[in-house]
């Protein structure tokens, strides 16, 4: 096994291989400043810095403040520092109700401990009563891959119940399943947001995803203690014809009952879902009964965007994203803490942003324009990020690159395997390659593909216009015994608070890392492209047209 190399290891070999790209990189990358933006966005003042909140407030002005000192202009409409997104929020409004009923027998399932359900319809009471219950495996639709769980079986105004990842997830060498989909790398048809999409699409009455750790990639505690922050969607013009009226997920120890009760076997039925064969199972004489208030009403948030504008080609962009926002204050853990403070998720990404301005502005002026865009909205499923995919101030043709920061992990020693996550989808891997290994670095794969990580962050809407996504993390992989701790004991907990005993030199040399990247493109005239066979290239194909 190699072993961490400490912070100073890094700046000799910066030094040694690269003296150029280190005299310009290395002062301006400041760790001791990186900790203490990290420590004032993870401050109880900052409320956990939910969207549409007090919190909200302070976290835009003081971006703001930070990224005008930094030496960056506006990089929002109209050269302002912010574009505002519109939103449809909804609260929880009371206690939620939810039973399923079988031969004269009621099966009463408790919010929290079985089963979650929300809405993202812009109404205040949500009530289906005695809707049909059917199982429709994977839920996926995905006629590039010959397969279709659903196989024109009309779900309108029942309850789908539908298994978290893809069905090749763990599958064996060997069988016909295998590879069908990208095996333990989940896709987007295994994302809890492709399944609630697809059963809204398709009219059900409601959809619950059975939650399985190891294919939903956290535990039931992480679903529980964020479910009572607010949910947020972007404004839809027909919201009922795109969302279930609810949507949640529920234990499966709970489904195994609400099954055996309908007088059929859920594992079976789970092994049987793994064949493209499978059609849809109508659970037998059982019905869902569900009622919950919520407050639903419409906000505004802000996602921050500065700017260093190129001295040639100012028309060509170079991006780094990064999201601002966390769980706001939502259910106390243990210790009474209900402020979830989102450290290292992502107020490090965040102080990634500002030390990557600093260091474009004080260097020498790139000749295309750098981007530095603080989204919102990411907790709740990438909303900033998607209002700018369908607004963007900084034409999306024109977007050489995007790259992603979300999730530092603070500490001295530095680990010499960078994760990059969706390795080998496109071309930004070489270049990242290449000046990883000039500081004795190596690039590895997401080590928890089951995840889906590489469609949960702020890179993914952007990716589906065609923009090339670079996302190296080390949060939230696993990647390290750091990583591990912190996904077990920290992530998307109160607990994710900033220690007076962090340093954040590991996390200045990733940011020197990236910050060479995006200098490279920003000096460059290369346009990376996807990879063959990657699912985004078909939209990029599209704005290369454009740009001839």
């Amino acid at each position: 096994m190699r072993r961490a190399l400490p912070a100073v290891s890094i700046l000799a070999l910066m030094m040694a291989c690269c003296p150029a790209l280190a005299q310009e990189t290395a002062p301006n990358i400041d760790a001791a400043r990186m900790n203490g933006s990290v420590r004032v966005l993870a401050s109880d003042d900052f409320e956990g810095r939910a969207p549409a909140s007090a919190g909200e407030e302070k976290t835009v002005a003081w971006l703001v403040e930070q990224f005008k000192a930094a030496g960056a202009e506006g990089g929002g409409p109209d050269g302002a520092f912010v574009q505002v997104a519109h939103l449809s929020r909804t609260r929880q409004d009371g206690p939620a109700t939810v039973a399923a009923t079988v031969d004269g027998k009621t099966i009463s399932l408790e919010r929290g401990p079985d089963v979650l359900v929300s809405s993202d319809r812009p109404i205040n009471h949500i009530t289906v009563t005695d809707a049909p219950v059917v199982f429709v495996g994977y839920g996926a639709t995905a006629p590039e891959r010959q397969w279709d769980d659903f196989k024109d079986v009309d779900v309108r105004g029942k309850v789908i119940v539908v298994l978290v990842n893809d069905p090749d997830f763990q599958a064996p060498d060997g069988d016909p399943v295998a590879g069908k989909f990208d095996g333990n790398a989940m896709t987007f048809y295994g994302r809890w947001t492709y399944k609630f999409q697809e059963a809204g699409r398709r009219g059900a009455a409601g959809v619950l995803v059975v939650h399985e750790t190891a294919g939903a990639g956290y535990p039931w505690s992480t679903l529980q203690n964020s479910s009572a922050a607010p949910k947020f969607d972007i404004v839809r013009a027909n919201p009922d014809a795109e969302r279930a009226a609810f949507q949640g997920w529920i234990q499966r120890a709970k489904v195994e009952e609400l099954f055996t009760a309908a007088g059929l076997d859920f594992a079976a039925l789970k092994d049987s879902a793994r064949s493209s064969d499978f059609k849809p199972v109508l659970l037998p004489g059982l019905t869902m009964s569900v009622d919950f208030g919520q407050i639903a009403d419409k906000v505004e948030t802000k996602n921050v965007i500065a700017r260093i504008p190129g001295s040639e080609r100012p028309n060509e962009t170079v991006m780094y994203g990064a999201h601002w926002d966390g769980y706001g204050v939502g259910t106390p853990n243990a210790q009474g803490d209900k402020i979830y403070n989102a450290a290292v998720d992502n107020a490090t990404g965040v102080a990634a942003l500002l030390e990557l301005a600093h260091a474009f502005a004080e260097g020498p002026r790139p000749k295309r324009s750098v981007v530095f865009a603080a989204w919102s909205g990411e907790e709740a499923g990438l909303l900033g990020s998607t209002y700018y995919a369908a607004n963007p101030v900084w034409p999306l043709e024109t977007t050489v690159a995007n790259i992603n920061v979300d999730s530092l992990l603070p500490g001295a020693e530095i680990d010499p395997n960078v994760v990059v996550i969706g390795k080998g989808k496109n071309q930004l891997d070489d270049i990242l390659a290449r000046h990883a290994t000039e500081t004795g670095r190596t690039l590895i794969a997401d080590p928890a593909p089951q995840a889906g990580a590489f469609y949960r962050s702020d890179h993914f809407p952007l990716a589906l216009k065609g923009v090339p996504a670079l996302f190296p993390a080390a949060g939230f992989t696993g990647a390290s015994a750091a990583s591990r701790d912190y996904v077990q004991n920290r992530y998307h907990q109160p607990t994710d608070e900033w220690d007076s005993t962090w340093t954040m030199d590991a996390a200045a040399a990733d940011v020197a890392l990236i910050y060479a990247v995006g200098r490279e493109l920003a000096d460059g005239d290369q346009w990376p492209e996807w990879n063959a066979g990657a699912e985004f290239g078909p939209a990029r194909d599209t704005s290369k047209a454009s740009r001839r």
